[in-house]
């Protein structure tokens, strides 16, 4: 994979910085003249991974997230989301559609679906109390 860009944006887990990712990750694609429903996507999926490390990695407490994205000269994207919170014990089953680690809570469970609906290829590696990255791919053009 040739790179022809790519950028890196770490910030506290502030739920107002969520925002701050899908604006980012929006104007460093846009020089790949993506459509607007694949820039669409690609933000919600950013949204919801961002969300996760906030909700569920620094849960209660405030920790870093990284947002990497890599673009190749093939139309290709690859989006890294890291946090270095609680990690997942069990991944296979947190990406299981409706499950949640938080039942008591108000959530749907969907977060890890929708990444991968919005995604060519999503990767989720994770270690307890080590944290965990979310690779999403997808191709913009070309």
């Amino acid at each position: 994979m040739k790179t022809i860009n790519e950028m890196k944006l770490i910030f506290p887990s502030n739920p107002e910085n969520e925002r701050l990712a899908r604006v980012a990750i929006s104007a460093f694609l846009t020089d790949l003249n993506p459509t607007v429903s694949v820039i669409a996507e690609i933000k919600t999926a950013v949204s919801e991974a961002v969300t996760n490390c906030i909700v569920h990695a620094y849960r209660g407490t405030t920790g870093l997230i990284t947002v990497s994205a890599k673009a190749s000269a093939s139309g290709r994207v690859h989006i890294r989301i890291t946090d270095r919170g609680c990690g997942i014990e069990d991944v296979k089953r947190a990406m299981e559609p409706l499950y949640t680690s938080h039942p008591e809570e108000e959530r749907a469970g969907l977060g890890f679906a929708v990444m991968e609906s919005f995604s060519d290829r999503l990767t989720v590696k994770s270690a307890p109390g080590k944290g965990t990255t979310v690779t999403l791919i997808k191709k913009i053009c070309c």
